[in-house]
């Protein structure tokens, strides 16, 4: 092979590794969702996975504790068995709620 073509080759395999291995690296967090529930009012403050309501961004921006517009990735169907103080219900609810004063 000539001096191009080892670059070339050398390229295409470099990026043909490292796509892989950002595939691999995503699949656990793809089959995490799958097999959970987002649950709303069960995170502590600055702990949730995302969806933080008004004035907040996204993961780890909640402003308090339980906070009914921030979910939390939990099992499927623990959900509404978790404790949540906020919650009308008193658990943790599979979609946003109002905090109970």
């Amino acid at each position: 092979m000539t001096n191009n073509s080892n670059r070339s080759f050398s390229a295409a395999a470099l990026a043909l590794a490292l796509g892989s291995a950002l595939t691999l690296a995503a699949a656990p967090l793809t089959a995490q969702a799958a097999d959970g529930d987002k649950c709303f009012g069960v995170a502590e403050q600055g702990k949730n996975d995302c969806a933080a309501g008004a004035g907040t961004s996204c993961a780890g921006s909640s402003k308090k504790d339980y906070q009914g517009s921030a979910w939390k990735l939990v099992p499927k169907g623990s959900c509404e068995k978790t404790a949540s103080p906020t919650s009308p219900t008193g658990f943790g609810q599979l979609a946003a709620f109002k905090d109970k004063a």
